[in-house]
């Protein structure tokens, strides 16, 4: 059986190689630190059978965006200051569990524990900066927004988010 956990020390983050190397290196070398000053929260799925070994994860943090930044759509709605939202920071799957649809799987949990974040500390959105074409066109099957003149910024609007998860 398939869950997804925080990220502790019991992982076996050094084995985790999903082909990129950044994301391999953040995993391996800064996650679990940055987890444990608070920085950003790393998420990992796991087999229940091998609760150690990684097979994908993702990480979250809060960030602000200003207004100017968002689809005129969104912006022409919100106040002009910075909006608080959430980033999707890193999401990986390991090579050998590729094409599973684990990504879709970890999304879905980072979508989720958005909307409970928005639903206690408020946010417009989810934000996530696709490191490439793979990755964009990724997103885009979900549904994010390519913010003006930022085409790898992509935007996940709340209320897309809270129909995602009823």
């Amino acid at each position: 059986m398939l869950e997804i956990v925080p990220l502790s020390r019991a992982h076996d983050h050094l084995e985790f190689d999903c082909g990129v190397a950044g994301l391999n290196f953040f995993l391996r070398a800064t996650a679990r630190l940055h987890g444990e000053k608070g920085i950003s929260r790393s998420f990992v799925l796991v087999e229940t059978a091998a609760p150690t070994t990684i097979l994908g994860f993702f990480t979250l943090t809060l960030c602000e965006i200003a207004t100017d930044h968002l689809p005129k759509v969104y912006a022409k709605k919100l106040p002009k200051h910075g909006l608080p939202a959430v980033r999707l920071a890193r999401l990986a799957v390991a090579l050998r569990y590729q094409k599973k649809g684990y990504g879709k799987l970890l999304l879905a949990d980072a979508v989720f524990r958005t909307v409970q974040i928005s639903k206690q500390a408020g946010g417009i959105g989810l934000f996530v900066d696709a490191k490439d074409d793979k990755a964009r066109s990724f997103y885009d099957r979900y549904g994010f927004i390519s913010l003006p003149d930022q085409d790898n910024r992509l935007f996940l609007p709340l209320k897309t988010l809270l129909a995602s998860t009823t």
